[in-house]
């Protein structure tokens, strides 16, 4: 397994982002990895190795570098509620800042990236987000065609009353979707799964909508509190279905 930092060039300056790739085996889809609000940390590492080992060029970007590399800010001990709460009150400045416009430039940057590298596959790419990385990951598909398979896991709000909500990007959505959701999750309650899903039905795109039983928010995430082992492998499981039916030609 081969794992750097790499930096790409954006139209806002320079983005630092993780990789991880296996040592052989020629080229391979790239997967875009969005991550969840706390950023590149060794447990997202962690996830990334684990998904390459799978036989995928693994990209994960600093989304806020336009702050500074990462780690953008400390991130705290995340099973505190307290110092969970303290870094919230600090991050979310620069979530607001990071408005779709800018979401678009960089998607455009991340993907001509994984392009350009000779261990990528031309063709299919992937994208799998978690909390807040959902959303970028709706927005990147739905601007990409090249974009076959899409995870999303934990969402952010995906359904709001404004008129850039994700959920409205359904019609330009051509990949395979999967929404892995926490049965406890007060950013996705069922009225907005509701919402999401009929928006989705209504413009034909192909998804699964999955409740997975007894998670909280975060489930995936083994250096917080709300992690849960059997959420976490289920959708180890369900990704890699994913990406296995849909990036297999990539």
């Amino acid at each position: 397994m081969q794992t750097r930092m790499v930096e790409i060039p954006t139209p806002d300056g320079t983005a630092d982002a993780f990789v991880a790739v296996p040592d052989e085996g020629g080229a391979r889809p790239g997967v875009l990895l969005y991550t969840d609000i706390f950023g590149i940390r060794p447990v997202i590492r962690e996830m990334a190795e684990r998904l390459a080992e799978h036989g995928y060029y693994v990209l994960v970007p600093n989304v806020f570098y336009r702050r500074g590399a990462a780690p953008v800010l400390e991130v705290p001990d995340l099973t505190s509620a307290e110092e969970r709460a303290a870094f919230f009150g600090r991050i979310m400045p620069l979530l607001q800042e990071h408005t779709p416009a800018r979401a678009a430039l960089d998607a455009d940057a991340y993907l001509s990236f994984l392009a350009a590298q000779p261990e990528v596959a031309t063709g299919r790419v992937g994208v799998v987000g978690y909390c807040m990385g959902a959303g970028l990951a709706l927005r990147t598909a739905a601007e990409h065609r090249d974009v076959a398979g899409v995870a999303c896991f934990h969402p952010g709000r995906l359904v709001t009353d404004e008129p850039d909500s994700p959920h409205r990007l359904a019609p330009n959505l051509t990949a395979e979707i999967h929404f892995g959701l926490a049965e406890r999750d007060e950013a996705m309650p069922p009225e907005a799964v509701a919402a999401l899903n009929k928006a989705l039905d209504e413009a034909g795109v192909r998804y699964t909508s999955e409740v997975y039983p007894d998670t909280d928010h975060g489930f995936t995430m083994s250096d917080t509190a709300v992690y849960s082992p059997s959420g976490d492998e289920t959708h180890w499981d369900r990704m890699l279905q994913l990406f296995a039916r849909t990036l297999a030609d990539g």
